[in-house]
């Protein structure tokens, strides 16, 4: 299984990479649509049931299948012989960033369930400052993996 993983070590780093710039704009994009949602549109209007169906298929056909990808090649790259030193600092501040990362992409889940069932209790100025949580943990993730530290 280590001969394949490092025979196709570039190509799986290349698909990490396409699921997490895929990912990451969902995770930058589903809060963004929550401000609109709770500041313009409001709830039980037309308007409202179209941005419920926006997030609904941002998250599902995008966000979902991208965050998949994104483990199921991470993890790849994890076991491929000689990639990562479990020994230092930067694997482990990575994985807590992804791992904050993949909550954050569940919380953004249970809060779009919330939408649908017209009970979101959250202020767009709540949404706005979530929309930071996946930029500082991107910013762990990046320099973690770039500087090794």
């Amino acid at each position: 299984m280590g001969d394949f993983l490092a025979d196709w070590y570039l190509w799986t780093k290349a698909l990490h990479v396409v699921s997490v710039i895929s990912w990451m704009a969902g995770l930058f994009y589903l809060p963004r649509l929550f401000v609109y949602h709770v500041e313009v549109v409001g709830s039980g209007t037309p308007t409202s049931e179209l941005f419920q169906t926006m997030e609904r298929r941002l998250l599902r056909a995008i966000m979902t299948p991208a965050m998949v990808a994104t483990w199921i090649f991470g993890l790849a790259l994890v076991f491929t012989p000689g990639i990562v030193d479990w020994s230092v600092i930067w694997p482990w501040t990575k994985a807590a960033a992804v791992l904050g990362m993949t909550w954050f992409h569940h919380w953004l889940g249970l809060r779009r369930k919330d939408f649908m069932a017209d009970r979101n209790s959250l202020s767009g100025r709540h949404y706005r400052m979530m929309n930071e949580v996946p930029t500082i943990l991107m910013l762990v993730i990046v320099f973690s993996v770039i500087l090794k530290f």
